[in-house]
């Protein structure tokens, strides 16, 4: 029954019920936050692994590939739009890496970036995840307002597929930032309440992904790619390092490589 009413579900809604799940594993991670005062660093790291795993495979497979597979016939080479998006959204993430405020879970206040500012300390972990959160969210956008163009090469189970790995990587989002917040001293309440704030901006850039593509189907090529490179711009300036602060080298590697694994596998499968 519900499967059949998400069908029959318009893509931008669609989108939006998507993100909405992704959102809903962030605030689910950030939960543990009522469990556990602290969590074991070499758990966070082989989660934070895991992510940048997820978030490596999804690119490739969810946006690049059919990226270039849309590209075919288009009059340019099929390189050229995955090539041009791929860096093209590398170079917004690094643009808004430089200006937003914010600071990586793991680092001291010494170690913020952006413009310099007196906000909390509370204030720029959850920034820092947002900045993260907007690639996959308008990744998972992209990725349904794509069945409106009626393409080979997008699927439902494909972009259903994406969602789901990109709502399994956010559970320890939510836990890196709602676990550090609590051993700071924050309530339980408050720093579960920062831990999900952080995944709320992928509803909206998952609106505005698929909606985007839906009015301006030319660009749908160029629009995977660019969340390919936000994301992976993301994965090795953020999740990389920060998973590897503690020296738990060969423990984030590993996760890397499973997290890479589940992803593949879910959209081979269902894609």
């Amino acid at each position: 029954m519900v499967v059949e009413w998400f069908v029959a579900l318009h893509p931008v809604k669609q989108a939006l019920v998507a993100t909405l799940f992704t959102w809903g594993l962030t605030a689910l991670g950030a939960s543990l936050v009522f469990f556990f005062k602290t969590i074991n660093r070499k758990v966070l790291d082989g989660m934070l692994g895991f992510a940048a795993g997820v978030m490596m495979a999804a690119s490739c497979w969810s946006l690049l590939i059919p990226s270039i597979e849309m590209s075919e016939g288009s009059g340019l080479p099929s390189w050229f739009p995955a090539t041009c998006g791929f860096v093209l959204g590398a170079l917004f993430l690094w643009v808004i890496d430089k200006i937003l405020p914010h600071l990586h879970p793991g680092f001291a206040m010494k170690d913020a970036e952006g413009i310099k500012t007196s906000w909390q300390k509370s204030v720029l972990l959850v920034l820092a995840i947002t900045l993260h959160n907007i690639p996959e969210g308008l990744a998972v956008g992209v990725a349904f307002g794509a069945l409106a163009a009626d393409l080979p090469s997008a699927s439902l189970a494909g972009a259903v597929a994406l969602a789901i790995g990109i709502g399994i990587q956010n559970f320890p989002e939510g836990t890196a930032v709602s676990v550090p917040l609590r051993r700071e001293g924050m309530s339980r309440l408050k720093s579960f309440w920062y831990g999900q704030l952080s995944g709320a901006v992928e509803p909206v850039a998952g609106v505005i992904g698929a909606a985007a593509v839906i009015l301006m189907r030319p660009i749908l090529p160029y629009a995977l790619s660019f969340a390919a490179g936000a994301m992976i711009f993301v994965v090795v300036e953020e999740v990389i390092p920060e998973s590897q602060l503690a020296n738990n080298t060969d423990l984030a590697t590993v996760g890397a490589i499973f997290g890479f694994a589940v992803m593949m596998t879910l959209d081979v499968a269902l894609g």
